[in-house]
């Protein structure tokens, strides 16, 4: 026994290699794998979120628009819409607002830019002269740049001039 403590006198033995077992059970190993798990729990629970927010985000007055067959343009980030609903109100996004009160309230957005786009969307029923009217109260305002919205596709047969 003297020998033994006077071979481990300046402490543990570091050159042996067993060292009552600790390091030969696996159950302390490094694992090298990743649990995919958790990942993909955590991608679903983002993709049912944006699939409910999305729908929530866009303009969603009924309004019968006509189509065109013109390609399409970039739509801007965050567009302003101003609607012509069929029964002549007129709405700024999902507000509706008076004719009188159109170029004031769109001074009063967030971004009252009088560069800023503005996408007029009319319904099919609109007489032409209404949507010339309220075009004619946006140019008054100050608001030049203004796109009107169709539908995508071939228009209607019904919709087509007659020669």
């Amino acid at each position: 026994m003297a020998s033994r403590l006077d071979a481990n006198a300046g402490g543990a033995d570091f050159g042996s290699t067993d060292l009552g077992g600790i390091f030969e059970d696996d159950d302390f190993a490094e694992a090298h794998e990743i649990s995919v798990t958790p990942f993909i729990d955590v991608i679903l629970v983002l993709l049912i979120i944006f699939m409910v927010a999305a729908p929530l985000s866009t303009v969603d007055l009924p309004v019968d628009l006509p189509s065109s067959t013109a390609i399409p343009q970039k739509k801007p980030d965050k567009p302003l819409y101003v609607t012509i609903k069929s029964d002549l109100a007129v709405a700024i996004g999902e507000t509706a607002v008076k004719r009188v009160d159109l170029v004031r309230t769109l001074d009063a957005t967030a971004e009252p830019d009088r560069e800023r786009r503005i996408l007029l969307r009319a319904d099919r029923a609109v007489p032409y002269g209404e949507l010339m009217a309220v075009l004619e109260i946006l140019r008054a305002g100050g608001y030049l740049k203004v796109a009107l919205v169709a539908l995508e596709g071939v228009p209607d047969a019904t919709a087509a001039p007659k020669p």
